[in-house]
């Protein structure tokens, strides 16, 4: 196996309130290979879109890297001064963010956005920065691009301003594009449309994306490689293949239980019960132990490592020899059904 374009090892990510630092993320380690599509899911409030945020270095108010590392390039992007940071952001690394109406200024038109980040990170004339975002506007399938790079945000359609977003992060042809939920709002068409345009995008210019989704039919499109997050932590992690055939982990099942199939009529979906747990309200022991039909008092008393190899790895003491769950079949790599 190459060299990973980014490896982020051991990571722990919190914020500081009146009283102590709340750690929200917590030893989160996984790496993306160039070329590579790795998707990262699990409910809102997981710390998915916090993952993306670190690496980025874009971290809220209050928030601060409390320990591990983030290699990219063979450099640790932990260890950057925030100029270092602005130079790989946008050029190197990229990221679309979840709604473009929030995510673009309203009082500039789309050309002049996707042209300053051209301008910032290469040494071009502004015309020639106007005129490669005409040809990007055109590359994400923007019809008319020569009269659109004139219009502001609120004269585009959701789906448009989505692709308006994708052609900003491309501008400079960066090795590693993250997109936090690239087609939350958008309608199914629409969300196809922009999916297959990633896609061919990647393929052209041979970049990694690390994607952010709670959509497992987004993942079964995009993903070579799923991270199953839950509460800050990541609870199992292999390939999508692998993962929809026998996903180990408890919350993984009943996250593919919970999608509607074309092969199976049922009235009604099963549920996972209960709430991802407040980041000062966590459980002593494995964090899914309050949700879990499975959970034992070893469950609740201790946290599990990940077990496994590098093929398949879960968060959950049923695939070890300390497990004591009443019989069930849980070295065997079979699934154990909700």
């Amino acid at each position: 196996m190459s060299e990973p374009l980014l490896k982020v090892e051991h990571l722990d990510v919190g914020f500081k309130n009146r009283k102590s630092f709340v750690k929200i993320l917590d030893d989160v380690s996984f790496d993306i290979q160039p070329g590579e599509t790795v998707c990262i899911v699990g409910e809102s409030g997981c710390g998915k879109s916090l993952t993306s945020l670190a690496i980025m270095g874009l971290l809220p108010p209050g928030g601060r890297i409390a320990g591990g590392k983030i290699i990219y390039n063979h450099e640790d992007l932990t260890k950057k001064s925030a100029k270092e940071m602005s130079n790989i952001r946008g050029n190197e690394i990229s990221m679309i963010f979840q709604e473009p109406m929030t995510s673009l200024n309203p009082v500039h038109t789309i050309g002049k956005q996707v042209a300053e980040a051209i301008l910032i990170h290469q040494s071009v004339s502004k015309k020639e920065a106007w005129d490669r975002a005409i040809e990007l506007l055109r590359l994400v399938g923007i019809p008319s691009p020569e009269a659109r790079v004139k219009n502001y945000p609120h004269e585009m359609s959701g789906g448009m301003r989505q692709r308006v977003m994708i052609a900003m992060a491309l501008a400079c042809r960066p090795k590693l594009l993250i997109a936090d939920e690239p087609t939350t709002a958008l309608d199914v068409t629409i969300q196809a449309q922009i999916l297959e345009q990633m896609n061919e995008l990647k393929k052209r210019f041979g970049m990694a994306i690390l994607m952010i989704t709670h959509d497992l039919g987004v993942v079964s499109e995009m993903a070579d490689k799923v991270i199953v997050m839950y509460a800050g932590k990541v609870v199992e992690t292999t390939d999508t293949k692998r993962l929809f055939q026998n996903p180990r982990h408890p919350y993984t099942q009943g996250l593919i239980a919970s999608m509607p199939r074309l092969d199976k009529e049922v009235d009604e979906l099963p549920i996972i019960p209960g709430n991802v747990p407040a980041p000062e309200d966590m459980p002593t022991g494995c964090r899914f132990s309050t949700r879990c039909p499975f959970a034992t008092e070893l469950c609740r008393t201790k946290a599990p490592g990940l077990y496994g190899d590098e093929a398949h790895r879960v968060s959950c003491w049923m695939y070890t020899n300390e497990w004591a769950g009443g019989g069930q079949e849980h070295a065997t790599g079979e699934t154990i059904k909700l």
